[in-house]
């Protein structure tokens, strides 16, 4: 693994978590994002953790870049702001993680080890800013079951009431709460119903 982060004490504090960690080695730590495609073409690490706000080249423009030189190193980018405009950039063009500085050392490893795996991570807190402005991510009949699951309806009642079978309520109930990042059904009525998506 490749840590990208300008300031030392910051840096050293992450390679040294991230090194005691089982199954995760720091291969490779620089300070700019200038520096991180040199590195990882050197040492081929699978996962570069880069700040955002890196120097010379931010963290974003340098995960691209790596990932034009160096396909298989997944990019995870760390951020102090929930800019809706850099995680939906990061988002739309394949980063498989973007993860605020917040995060616990458990959501770091877990995040680098979802990563690492193929997967991709949004953290909590980021996942409404991925959406692109104004645009609903749900179909029209999945704002329709979540919108009468937050009236109290159960999903047998939903099901009857837009004549649908019990397993396409319980599929559209998943599906909209997958979309909107929720980690139940409560939270994604809550982040539908703010921003006037039902």
């Amino acid at each position: 693994m490749l840590v990208a982060e300008d300031q030392h004490v910051v840096r050293a504090a992450l390679v040294s978590l991230l090194g005691r960690q089982l199954g995760i080695e720091v291969v490779a730590d620089v300070a700019s994002g200038a520096d991180v495609c040199a590195a990882a073409l050197r040492h081929r690490p699978d996962v570069a953790v880069l700040d955002l706000g890196l120097p010379e080249v931010d963290g974003l423009t340098a995960a691209l870049r790596l990932r034009e030189a160096l396909p298989a190193c997944r990019p995870l980018i760390l951020t102090g702001m929930d800019r809706p405009g850099h995680v939906h950039r990061a988002l739309s063009a394949g980063i498989p993680g973007f993860l605020l500085k917040t995060a616990t050392a458990e959501e770091l490893t877990g995040a680098i080890r979802t990563v690492a795996a193929g997967g991709r991570v949004i953290g909590e807190g980021l996942a409404e800013a991925s959406w692109e402005p104004g645009v609903c991510p749900l179909t029209e009949r999945e704002a329709q079951v979540l919108a009468l699951a937050a009236t109290g309806a159960a999903p047998r009642e939903i099901a009857a009431e837009l004549f649908l079978s019990l397993g396409r309520v319980r599929n559209c109930l998943s599906s909209a709460t997958g979309k909107l990042c929720a980690r139940t059904l409560v939270d994604a009525v809550r982040i539908a119903e703010r921003n006037g998506w039902i």
